[in-house]
Order: C-alpha cells, then structure tokens, then sequence
C-alpha cells in the first residue's frame, strides 16, 4: 500500500528577502508553510518582519529580485520580486484583516459586510450595490456568529475598535476567504475586545476550516488561541513548532530577557507559558459587547 501524498501547503513562502534603504534587511530568506485548516501565530518584537512579510504574502510589496515565490492556494502571488499579474483575482479567496479595521466610517456596518460579497456578484450590481435578500440575510448571520447583529444599522465610525474589528472579521465570512491574513488585528484594543476578536478567529478555523495566519505581539494570546506559532527575529525564522513549546529561555531568546512587556497581563500570561495552560479546544458563542 502505497503512501498517500502530502497535500501542498496553502501558504507557501520559499527564500523571501527584502531590502529597504535604512533599516537594511527587512526579512533575509525567509520559509514557511502553512497547512489547510491551520490557525498559525506570527510573532516577534517589533521590527522583526512581520508586517513586512503580511504585506507581501497579500501582494502588496515585492520581494527582492532574488530566487524566491509565494504562492497561496496553489496560485503564484509573487516569484522572483515581481508580483503576479493575476493578485487581484488570488485576493478574492483571501480575506485581510488589519489593525486600521478597514471599514468605511459613513456606512452602517451591514453595508460594510455586504462589500465583502463584491467579487462574486455581477459588475453592474456591485457598481451600484445592488444585494439580493439572501446575501443579505447571510451577511446578517455572519454578524450574528461574531455578536454584531444589533449594530447592523450602525454607522461603523460609532463602533468601538473591537466591534469594528469584528465586522472585519463577518466581511471575511461572506467573502467566503479560504485563508485570512490577520496582521496585529488585536494591537489597539482593550483585552475584553482582544479576546472577543480572537475567539471570533478561532470559530471561523475551527467550524469553517479556515487557515489563519495572524500576526501577534501579545504572547498570552498567541499561546492560547494558536497551536502551532511561527517567530521572527531579524527578518529570519529563528522558532516553528506548537506554541505549547515556547518556553520561557525561548521567548527570551526571541525578545530579549525582559519578555514581560510583551504581555497584556503579565501574571497570568507568564503562568500560562509556564504551566503549559490549555487553550480552549471551542471558542464559546460571542454575544454582542455592550
């Protein structure tokens, strides 16, 4: 019986550099793979890349003009320092999530959900907005999964950071995104909201599938909510495997000895590196925030 092969992993970064001018070398031959299904935690001290490496994996930034590709699901986003002609197409399947929360402030938040359904629906319908009851009633339970279907007439600019940021997330959802891309979506936000945004992810990986790759700066949360964590120094991977196994001598081999304020909550976050504390197996229904 012959083995079964691999399936090919749906982020994919082979040799990835980047120089700037000053600082210099933003990511020095980076590699990685994600597999389908996966929610996977990017984390290091500020500057070590991890923006960088978001923006290109979105195809936003080019990479040296070295040998080098990243592919998502299969497609070609970049190779070799230029960007695919096809990126607009690849981004239909891959939903963004950033710190700035991207909504448009003027429009209710419903409004801002149903603009994650534009590349499916018919060029005329999206130039004017045009959506049919069913896309809307799936963007209204798509806010109702992450707690926000009360504040579907709202305007997005009265929302506060993390009820914006979850809106971001339901855009995701009816985007139908096969992988998100979350760079520091938790950064700006209270911990209550940080929490309500991560389990929000871990529903979306866990009942839907969903491969995630979030970018972190608080340890406690990437510990929690991601199995396996992927750590950048120095524009270099210098840690992939469970983030279970991020010890305290690792964490400050990563950050440098005072690791602390890097927690949101040093105490309990520390207790949670150390005891090996399990990470909820199901994140819990959100209800709304008041």
């Amino acid at each position: 019986m012959t083995d079964m092969p691999t399936p090919p992993a749906v982020i994919d970064v082979r040799n990835i550099s980047k120089t700037f001018r000053k600082p210099g070398k933003a990511l020095n031959q980076v590699n990685l793979q994600v597999e389908a299904g996966e929610m996977v935690a990017l984390i290091g001290p500020s500057g070590s890349g991890k923006s960088t490496l978001m923006r290109h994996l979105s195809g936003l930034v080019p990479s040296d003009t070295t040998p080098s590709t990243i592919t998502l699901l299969g497609h070609l986003v970049q190779c070799n320092g230029y960007i695919s002609s096809r990126i607009r197409a690849i981004r239909t399947e891959v939903g963004f999530i950033f710190q700035q929360f991207n909504l448009v402030g003027r429009l209710p938040l419903m409004t801002n959900v149903l603009v994650g359904m534009l590349p499916r629906v018919p060029l005329w319908r999206s130039l004017i907005c045009y959506f049919t009851y069913r896309e809307k009633k799936e963007a209204m339970e798509a806010l109702a999964r992450v707690g926000m279907a009360e504040f579907a007439a709202q305007r997005a600019s009265t929302l506060s950071g993390g009820q914006q940021q979850r809106g971001a997330i339901a855009r995701a959802m009816v985007q139908h995104a096969r992988i998100i891309l979350a760079d520091e979506p938790i950064a700006s936000l209270d911990p209550e909201s940080s929490r309500n945004v991560m389990e929000s992810l871990a529903q979306l990986n866990q009942k839907e599938g969903v491969t995630i790759l979030v970018s972190l700066h608080q340890i406690d949360f990437a510990t929690r909510y991601c199995p396996r964590a992927i750590a950048l120094k120095n524009g270099s991977v210098v840690y992939d495997s469970p983030s279970d196994q991020l010890t305290v001598a690792k964490l400050q081999e990563i950050y440098g000895p005072n690791i602390a304020e890097f927690y949101d909550q040093p105490e309990p976050a520390s207790k949670s590196v150390l005891n090996g504390a399990a990470r909820p197996t199901a994140a819990p229904e959100l209800q709304a925030a008041p």
